[in-house]
């Protein structure tokens, strides 16, 4: 049993009576907590959701997974940035409602303060989170008979989670919520995407999957069980990750197995490569438009020299109104090319290479990866051009998730 010193239960003691019934309400020390926003419409918005900074102070292991998060960076990211000035340009949503929907859920609450997050993000260092603790944590339930489905808030000093029995505390009260475990819960977001009205099937037929039928939830694969402590100094427990792990993240190493045979055939050779995906929804999900996975074989000949290479992409072409391919999913008024990798679909493609020439032995290099971001040059130099690290950035940064090679043997018997 972990032992705690006398002096560091006087110190959180005095930390909690003195800071945490301020801090769940983003409110000074000494401050009256306000009643929550649906009792009082003048609450304002940074005090309903407060910062995901002021939960690090007790849930610091959380915060840190959360951090290095795609969440964390919902309003932050440059893709993000460019996008949204295009659907505000082009939407007639001048405000980019639709987006912060999604990308800042207290819009939901607060619909006229969509100006807010417009001025947080010119600021480039928002002092308002996109997706952080509270927009998920003050979220009661999910009305999935609506389509998008709806997510329900509760604001005020009640956080609700998946903890069967979560720990008494001064910061705020905790309320157990099955919905926390229930992949309806994330399609809040999941399934309230661009393009929703017009073109369905953003994730595909997940809650027919073998996976749903044997009670596997979102939360699973995202959300993979750990063994630590929630809350600073609290024993050890089950617990969930909050780094959510999808394109980035040991999760995708799991997402797909390939099967490659090679048949020589003279002066050509064929490469199957049999695909099955383990996912149970769309691989790649069709947001953002550009998202799409790319399978590569490579041949290499004598002295390692490539002899061949091809490239297929699984991804959903979007066509504007004009019947114009664009990477923009919001300005999708139909689908022209559609190779998704469908819920745990199985599929085979095979390649017609020429057999190298000459060579004792052919290398076969097989790699299915997480393609970087990609569309019209001035969508992709504009991203440049404000990320941070440039063409650094982890957007510009293909992402392996399956790799198969194997030398074949040319030579006659």
């Amino acid at each position: 049993m972990k032992t705690v010193s006398p002096m560091a239960r006087w110190a959180a003691g005095v930390f909690a009576v003195s800071v945490l019934p301020a801090m769940v309400a983003g409110l000074p020390v000494g401050v009256t907590v306000p009643p929550a926003a649906g009792e009082d419409a003048a609450t304002p918005l940074e005090k309903a959701f407060p910062h995901s900074q002021k939960c690090k102070r007790c849930h610091l292991r959380v915060f840190e997974e959360w951090e290095a998060s795609a969440q964390s960076r919902s309003i932050l990211s440059a893709p993000f940035h460019v996008s949204l000035e295009r659907y505000r340009n082009t939407s007639g949503d001048a405000d980019g409602g639709m987006c912060f929907r999604c990308h800042a859920p207290s819009v939901l609450e607060y619909p006229d303060h969509v100006g807010v997050y417009l001025k947080e993000i010119a600021s480039g260092d928002p002092n308002l989170d996109g997706v952080g603790c509270s927009q998920c944590h003050l979220i009661k339930d999910v009305d999935s008979e609506r389509h998008p489905p709806h997510p329900t808030y509760q604001l005020g000093r009640v956080v609700f989670g998946s903890y069967e029995k979560p720990a008494d505390n001064l910061a705020h009260q905790s309320a157990p919520s099955a919905l926390y475990g229930q992949s309806r819960y994330c399609v809040a977001c999941h399934e309230n995407l661009p393009g929703y009205e017009n073109l369905p099937d953003l994730l595909g037929p997940w809650h027919k999957t073998e996976a749903q039928k044997k009670g596997k939830q979102c939360q699973s694969c995202h959300m993979p069980e750990a063994f630590g402590e929630s809350a600073n100094g609290e024993r050890n427990r089950k617990i969930s990750n909050h780094s959510f792990p999808g394109r980035f993240g040991k999760v995708r190493a799991d997402a797909v197995t390939m099967d490659v045979e090679t048949d020589v055939r003279g002066k050509e050779s064929e490469v199957k490569v049999t695909i099955r995906s383990l996912v149970p929804h769309n691989l790649p999900l069709p947001h953002p438009g550009w998202s799409r996975v790319e399978l590569d074989v490579t041949i290499l000949g004598k002295n390692l020299r490539k002899t061949y290479s091809e490239q297929r992409y699984y991804e959903r072409v979007f066509g504007d109104q004009n019947g114009k391919a664009t990477i923009f999913d919001f300005e999708g008024a139909s689908v022209l090319r559609d190779t998704v990798l469908k819920p745990e679909e199985t599929r085979v493609e095979r390649f017609v290479i020429p057999t190298p020439a000459d060579a004792p032995s052919m290398d076969v290099i097989v790699t299915m990866t997480y393609s970087p971001i990609h569309g019209p040059d001035d969508f992709v130099n504009e991203v440049v051009r404000r990320a941070a690290l440039g063409r650094k950035d982890r957007a510009f940064q293909p992402v392996r998730i399956s790799r198969y090679k194997e030398n074949i043997s040319l030579e006659t018997p």
